[in-house]
């Protein structure tokens, strides 16, 4: 019995690997893969700084002057690792059908791991995308915000009442997403994952400008080498573990990874220049994560905010505020459909498996654009992604808390995402024995990540509960 399940299994996978290889090679007349070491560093800085670098003073405040930093550091490290072990298993090497791609995460896991660890891995790649879209539609709509503030309170002075609801601009941004929404796929957004790319720089430069600035204007470096004091032990332990899971939000992009490396072209190997790619938007992201994290929290001291930018709505230049605060909109959007895509593709793919012969789903049809390309959708395109968009921001109405809400997310698929699949497909496919020192090493690695995303969920969740009470 055991030798014929096994069969059956081998059978089952050789079925995946062919028709796995018979789609790649039909893809190949559809889009060529142009992507270079440069436009893989645009679309990692524009997946992984965003709503996260916002909310890093706040987290060095909760751990003070000596954790802060090293924790931003080692979760640097961790990404580099946990994103090495990924690219490598970009390539399924076969006898019978060759190197095999994997344009995905959720394909790489079934091809590994095999159909019950990929479902388990969907529910928690689906819930990580879908999250940041919540995520990014809260900063964007604090960002809007943050840029009414600093207007006011520059118009009518410090002690105006400047209050400002969130809703109507989480509906904007919204109703703009669902436009973006209707680009196809990743291969065409280079031009956007660029614009936002520059951006993300653009505004943590400002923030860390203004950080300067502000130092410089207190003659003081604030802060406390144990963090924000508060009323319990219990209570500072939650507010360093939201830190922890803040600090989670901001690195990991494992779930975009090889959607990013499938669109390199090769010579060299794709998974060469992705790594040197990461590396390069790791140390550029770390950078700029430090600056923006340690000046301000030297500005602000106890006091941080939890998104930094929002912070400066009392200081001048406030038209600086406002640009630094548009740049955030302007990467969000793009962000957002970085972390989108991924969905609209899997969901796509699966309608149009399951109905070959629907015209709803498999019809195409072009509208022309004044002044860009001709645009190509169907009308299941249209229905599925404005959808989702609108959901995203209903639950973003719905939980406005952004320091808590990305604690919960970051804590919550930093290990499984990051840290356990990557792990078990490398050991897989390098066939690494158990017991040896690789294996211990990396199961070592697997454990320390682990206590750190249930502290961090723990954390982060009771937070966001005692918000949502209070």
């Amino acid at each position: 019995m055991p030798n014929k399940e096994m069969g059956e299994e081998e059978d089952e996978h050789s079925s995946l690997l062919a028709s796995i290889s018979s789609a790649e090679s039909s893809s190949q007349e559809h889009f060529k893969r142009t992507g270079t070491l440069w436009t893989a560093v645009a679309h990692i800085i524009t997946g992984v700084i965003g709503a996260g670098v916002l909310s890093l003073a706040w987290s060095m405040a909760q751990l003070g002057w000596i954790l802060g930093p090293l924790c931003i550091i080692c979760f640097a490290g961790i990404t580099i690792v946990s994103t090495f072990l990924l690219c490598d298993c970009y390539k399924y090497p076969d006898p019978e059908f060759g190197a095999v791609r994997n344009r995905s995460y959720m394909q790489a896991v079934k091809l590994y791991l095999g159909e019950k660890q990929k479902l388990i891995c969907g529910a928690f790649v689906q819930e990580s995308l879908y999250g940041t879209g919540i995520a990014y539609t809260i900063t964007a709509a604090a960002s809007v915000k943050a840029i009414l503030k600093s207007n006011c309170y520059h118009r009518e002075g410090h002690d105006a009442p400047c209050d400002y609801g969130d809703s109507m601009y989480m509906l904007l941004f919204g109703l703009l997403q669902i436009l973006m929404s209707m680009i196809p796929d990743f291969h065409n957004m280079e031009w956007l994952s660029i614009i936002a790319a520059v951006m993300s720089c653009t505004y943590s430069t400002i923030g860390f400008g203004l950080g300067i600035a502000q130092v410089i204007e207190n003659g003081t470096i604030k802060g406390t080498i144990s963090g924000v004091a508060t009323a319990s032990i219990t209570q500072k332990l939650w507010l360093c573990f939201e830190a922890l899971g803040d600090i989670a939000f901001a690195y990991p992009y494992s779930v975009i990874v090889l959607e990013i490396q499938d669109t390199l072209k090769s010579p060299p190997p794709e998974n060469q220049t992705m790594k040197k790619a990461t590396v390069n938007a790791v140390l550029i992201t770390t950078v700029f994560y430090l600056c923006c994290g340690c000046f301000g929290y030297a500005a602000f001291g106890n006091s941080t905010p939890g998104n930094l930018l929002t912070g400066f709505g009392f200081y001048e230049p406030y038209w600086l505020v406002d640009f630094a605060n548009a740049c955030i909109v302007l990467h969000l959007v793009g962000g957002y459909q970085i972390f989108s895509q991924p969905v609209y593709g899997n969901a796509e793919r699966w309608f149009a498996d399951k109905f070959p012969n629907s015209s709803f789903v498999n019809d195409f049809y072009r509208v022309k654009i004044p002044f860009l390309p001709p645009l190509r959708f169907n009308l299941l395109r249209l229905c599925f992604r404005t959808t989702y968009v609108m959901s995203t921001t209903v639950i973003a109405m719905l939980f406005p808390y952004f320091n808590s809400v990305l604690g919960v997310l970051g804590a919550l698929n930093f290990w499984p995402l990051a840290i356990y699949f990557p792990i078990e497909m490398y050991l897989k496919q390098n066939k690494i024995e158990a017991w040896s020192r690789d294996w211990v090493l990396l199961y070592a690695f697997s454990i320390v990540c682990l206590i750190i995303t249930v502290v961090s969920f723990v954390g982060s969740l009771a937070e966001l509960i005692i918000e949502k009470l209070s």
